[in-house]
């Protein structure tokens, strides 16, 4: 639900009601992960995606049917052998959908629900926790948990499934993940079993990009499609101007390793070396295969990043360090210009993000979907 806040958030200051279909697992090849929503208001206005179009009609009649009736019903969409243009997904996958409703007249669920799309709206790390199925007095039912760990709403059974929830809810927000939590209602193995969805809201990833070239203004404008928060950096100031950049968050004149010795960096960041100039790279380099960061891809010939490779063990730079190293940057599409360039590295930062191989999917026996989320269970080793 949290994919599509900015505009859920609005619904809510303008009082709208609105019914949001989430997805709260899949098996098989699903084309949306748990998290993925559709939300229908009064008016009929639909946002949102949960199956990239192939139960979308059918989920938002269920969310016009959740409007009307104001009660939230957990629903399950899979591939029809009888009919493969019945409503299900044709690509073999299955999909749980939770279809809540969200009425002036449900003030409890809209506080929690409006403070979580505001804090989404804002890029502001919070996660949401809801229960997709269980009793039927709890089915829908949120509880809000910030970085501090204080949270807001609940369950209203047990004070004890407020707090596990909240701590579950806490560990998945510090990793940025979207999970589901198998637990008893009594917080605990204890109860009736519940299943929650839990949804991560985290501030975008950042992607630092070194050397202020024309390959850097199209990698510049492939980040912010991908979600990225895009800073440039290079130590020209008559190359790193706005006027060249127009589309990054952020443009920074300074010596490129001192800028990331600064900086704020995280597990999701990815640094793309593009100066391809020893004076730059080796010390930038240095620092930055020690960081604790997704991504570190260096431009240049397969000579210079030999060459480029040597000058790094020379000033300390170990194998396994270097072995994180993606350079010659990018994947092999035979890319030539700027743009084609930038999807190349896209690609191959999309592909370790995800868990992609690379490859051609024509001949592949690799999943086309990876799985992104996890199951924690209360009381076993998940």
């Amino acid at each position: 639900m949290l994919d599509i806040a900015e505009e859920l958030d609005r619904w809510v200051e303008q009082g709208r009601d609105f019914a949001v279909a989430t997805v709260v697992a899949v098996g098989g090849s699903a084309p949306r992960q748990p998290g993925a929503a559709l939300a229908v208001d009064s008016e009929g206005t639909a946002i949102g995606s949960v199956s990239g179009g192939c139960v979308e009609g059918a989920v938002y009649e269920l969310c016009r049917q959740a409007l009307e009736d104001g009660e939230p019903v957990l629903e399950r969409f899979g591939y029809s052998d009888d009919d493969a243009f019945a409503v299900g997904l044709t690509c073999g996958g299955v999909i749980d959908i939770l279809v809540t409703p969200v009425r002036a007249c449900d003030r409890a669920l809209r506080e929690v629900l409006g403070s979580a799309l505001a804090a989404a709206a804002r890029g502001t790390a919070a996660a949401l926790a809801r229960i997709v199925s269980g009793p039927a007095e709890l089915m829908g039912r949120a509880l809000l948990v910030r970085p501090d760990g204080s949270y807001e709403g609940g369950f209203g059974a047990h004070p004890e499934l407020d707090r596990t929830v909240a701590a579950e809810a806490a560990a998945q927000l510090d990793a940025g993940r979207t999970a589901t939590l198998e637990i008893g209602e009594q917080g605990s193995r204890c109860g009736a079993p519940l299943t929650l969805l839990i949804e991560s809201s985290v501030p975008a990833p950042r992607m630092i990009v070194f050397g202020a070239i024309d390959f850097a203004s199209a990698l510049v404008r492939m980040g912010k499609f991908l979600g990225y928060r895009v800073t440039v950096c290079d130590a020209r100031p008559v190359f790193a101007t706005a006027a060249r950049f127009p589309d990054a968050d952020e443009i920074v004149v300074e010596w490129p390793h001192k800028y990331l010795a600064r900086t704020e960096v995280d597990g999701r960041t990815v640094l793309c070396v593009l100066t391809h100039d020893a004076k730059f790279d080796v010390p930038l380099l240095q620092l930055a295969l020690r960081l604790p960061v997704a991504y570190v891809g260096a431009m240049g010939s397969r000579r210079t990043h030999l060459a480029r490779n040597e000058r790094l063990r020379d000033v300390g730079v170990g194998e396994l360090e270097l072995a994180r190293l993606r350079s010659p940057i990018g994947l092999d599409l035979g890319a030539r210009t700027p743009e084609e360039v930038a999807v190349s590295i896209a690609s191959e930062i999309v592909a370790g993000r995800r868990g992609g191989s690379g490859v051609s999917l024509t001949g592949a026996h690799t999943p086309i979907h990876h799985e992104a989320g996890a199951t924690v269970r209360i009381g076993s080793v998940a």
